[in-house]
């Protein structure tokens, strides 16, 4: 755990060592919200992890496995 302080302007710097371990690099992009009273800094992937996140909502690999089927499903017809 490190501390940072807030600037004026609200701004904290992400400390080098949590920089590198997280890979994170000038121009990524990061998610920040609220959980539990706490603020979470994630870095944005695309993972599933990041969607259950934007979506508000947890998917199962059952559920993705799902939807990619009627995906496929789908385009099989719009090919046909």
């Amino acid at each position: 755990m490190e501390e940072v302080k807030v600037t004026r302007n609200y701004q904290i710097t992400i400390p080098s060592t949590i920089r590198a371990k997280l890979n994170i690099r000038v121009g990524d992009k990061l998610l920040v919200y609220v959980e539990n009273n706490k603020i979470i800094i994630e870095k944005k992937s695309g993972n599933i992890t990041s969607l259950n996140l934007r979506l508000g909502r947890k998917f199962t690999d059952e559920d993705i496995n799902k939807i990619i089927a009627e995906a496929g499903e789908e385009i099989g017809r719009s090919s046909s």
